[in-house]
């Protein structure tokens, strides 16, 4: 899913991508609503909230909303860095360093958030972890695969349901509906995502979390489990 890239990515790694990432998303936008009553996969309503404690004349909540704004932003610029640092001694393992903190962060927070009183603290967090997971699946993906955005998979979707009635030689519907088989499994399980989160907070709570940190574990071997599976199923074969 993370190791291919170029011409070697084909449309079912970023399947693969899209269904187990934005399953993640959804969850942690759900944790994230349900703990501290914050959104923590996107920043545009942050913006909304940010003008109107601005006219209210309250800069301290104003200030807060910010510090949501930038917490997602410096979690992309963290993850875009490590990737690009990464890439230049090891390609195929650019992807792992984002991974392994975005773990850890998950997991942290789902064993210890039961105890932090400051919700921002875990807001801010959370928007961090999000904003890496989204500049790490944008640049894997070369920008075809967004987990966190649904304002865009909706026009986007909408746009080539259109192009549907127009465009009619089979190439092209081909193509069409690919992309739309795409972004409707970003929503679904994006939509899965949050239903699980908001059952399972119900019940453990932060704990939840660390489902989500397990799944990004076996997405980061995915890969090379694989390889091993067919290196190993051809050597059972060859002898």
């Amino acid at each position: 899913m993370f190791r291919h890239r170029g011409k070697n990515r084909t449309y079912l790694h970023n399947l693969r991508l899209a269904a187990l990432l934005s399953f993640i998303a959804g969850m942690v936008n759900s944790i994230g609503v349900l703990s501290v009553k914050v959104l923590t996969t996107n920043v545009t309503g942050h913006f909304a909230y940010f003008a109107e404690e601005m006219v209210g004349k309250r800069y301290f909540s104003a200030l807060v909303f910010l510090l949501y704004i930038l917490c997602f932003l410096l979690g992309s610029f963290i993850s875009n860095l490590l990737i690009e640092l990464v890439a230049k001694k090891n390609v195929r393992i650019s992807h792992a360093a984002p991974m392994v903190i975005e773990i850890f962060m998950l997991v942290g927070i789902g064993i210890w958030g039961g105890t932090i009183s400051n919700g921002q603290f875990i807001a801010c967090v959370l928007l961090f972890i999000m904003g890496m997971q989204n500049s790490l699946v944008t640049m894997v993906s070369q920008a075809t695969v967004r987990t966190t955005h649904l304002t865009g998979l909706f026009t986007d979707l909408g746009i080539e349901l259109s192009q549907l009635f127009f465009y009619k030689a089979i190439e092209e519907q081909h193509k069409l509906k690919k992309s739309i088989y795409l972004r409707l499994a970003i929503i679904l399980f994006f939509f899965i995502g949050c239903v699980s989160g908001g059952y399972l907070y119900n019940i453990i709570a932060f704990k939840t979390l660390l489902l989500t940190a397990g799944c990004l574990m076996i997405a980061l071997f995915y890969d090379n489990l694989r390889t091993r599976f067919y290196v190993i199923k051809r050597q059972i074969r060859d002898f």
